[in-house]
């Protein structure tokens, strides 16, 4: 081969290499894990350290958390709220956690130790929430709420924007009968400006997708055939409307009713038709332990990937 030759073999073989760099730069992946409605029995308190182990060796960038870390029959004391957070905390991968009704709403009741709820959701923000840090013993930054909702959390992992709401089951805190209660009144605005902010951040960094987690099921089946739930007509009102002025994909996580499932039940007001750039996740729950990875993929046409982990006991 001649000088000339070798010359354009050369060039011909740098050019192919940066062809490679640019779409391994372009194909870029990145994974979480998905979690909720656990531990609920001693079992689980058992196994969950086993899980979050396995979920480890995956090598996710974080651990979400879907609310409820004790069954609703559990009674609501210190010591139980001490050892999840001391078991979060110790988490090797960054866990981020979202109340649920079973640690405040559902407290009320005399089989969970008759206590106030808004007295115990207190009790979770000193305990959880106290730093805009994950828990896990690698802190992940996060943003929270001002304003008296430091559960309302907002990060970023790659091309997508992750916001947390403070929404519990089974009706967001409603209240009994037709009239709001005042701490629903109360916290109904702040968890839809945090939402309404979170697409605004999602806009200006010109976000693949953005990730909302909370714990309620919302009731889509009920809300595609007209008869929201007045909990949560605000709340997915204001989610189909920045939904469908999202050009990205969204993904919504929650717990809540137990029924581990990947769908589209969101539906365009006006066609009826489901809204194609949104999904909804829902957690593994109580009676069957798991958890699910989603892996966020810039080449995949609908961003998320699911890998679905029942899990095992060895």
């Amino acid at each position: 081969m001649n000088s000339a030759a070798r010359s354009t073999a050369i060039k011909l073989l740098a050019a192919g290499f940066g062809l490679l760099l640019a779409w391994a730069a372009e194909a870029e992946t990145w994974r979480f894990a998905v979690i909720g409605d656990t531990p609920y029995s001693d079992y689980e308190r058992r196994e969950l350290p086993r899980m979050l182990n396995d979920i480890a060796a995956e090598h996710p960038s974080l651990i979400v958390h879907a609310g409820d870390f004790k069954s609703s029959q559990q009674v609501c004391r210190d010591e139980v709220f001490r050892d999840r957070q001391a078991l979060f905390a110790d988490s090797t991968v960054p866990l981020v956690y979202v109340p649920g009704d079973n640690e405040w709403t559902d407290c009320r009741h005399p089989a969970a130790g008759h206590f106030d709820p808004l007295e115990r959701l207190q009790k979770l923000r000193e305990l959880f929430f106290a730093e805009p840090r994950s828990l896990g013993r690698k802190g992940l930054a996060v943003e929270q709420q001002a304003g008296g909702y430091p559960e309302h959390l907002r990060w970023r992992l790659g091309p997508v924007i992750f916001v947390s709401l403070n929404v519990p089951g089974p009706d967001n805190n409603f209240g009994i009968g037709r009239t709001p209660g005042d701490e629903y009144l109360a916290r109904s605005p702040a968890v839809i400006d945090w939402l309404r902010q979170g697409f605004a951040a999602a806009h200006r960094a010109r976000s693949a997708g953005i990730v909302i987690v909370m714990q309620g099921n919302p009731g889509f089946k009920h809300h595609a055939a007209g008869l929201t739930h007045a909990g949560y007509r605000d709340l997915l009102e204001t989610l189909s409307s920045e939904t469908l002025a999202f050009a990205g994909q969204v993904l919504l996580i929650h717990g809540d009713t137990h029924w581990q499932r990947i769908d589209q039940p969101l539906r365009d007001p006006t066609t009826r038709l489901p809204i194609r750039n949104f999904t909804r996740l829902e957690t593994f729950g109580y009676p069957l332990m798991g958890w699910v990875k989603v892996i966020v993929d810039s080449e995949h046409p609908q961003l998320f990937r699911f890998e679905v982990h029942p899990y095992r006991r060895r």
